[in-house]
């Protein structure tokens, strides 16, 4: 099930639409509570994992963000935006030297690179 959901409605694209919501509102801890149940569901689902990382930064909980960026990057390591959002965690976490190696994979790619060749 590891990709990204579909219009074909499934029990992760739920999960992954509600908790979408969620961050609309402002319900943060109800949507990191709905995209931890979207990577028990799938745990190679990388939209649950960036979500859910995106969110626990949002709300300040920088060891979660930081393991959830980290899975998101592991997933898919030639993404932009996966790679700028385990930069940002580290940024907050004060780990310069991390966020720069994370930037630097992220400017790779923005300029056509790849960091994992397939």
């Amino acid at each position: 099930m590891s990709t990204t959901p579909t219009d074909d409605p499934s029990p992760l694209a739920d999960l992954l639409d509600d908790a979408s919501g969620c961050v609309a509102t402002g319900d943060l801890d109800g949507a990191a509570a709905l995209f931890r149940d979207a990577t028990a569901l799938d745990p190679a689902c990388f939209d649950a994992w960036h979500g859910l990382g995106m969110v626990l930064m949002r709300s300040s909980d920088l060891k979660g963000a930081l393991g959830a960026a980290m899975m998101a990057t592991d997933l898919r390591p030639n993404d932009l935006l996966a790679w700028t959002a385990l930069s940002q965690v580290h940024v907050k976490m004060g780990n310069i030297a991390e966020a720069e190696a994370a930037k630097a994979n992220a400017r790779i790619l923005s300029l056509g690179g790849r960091i994992k060749r397939d």
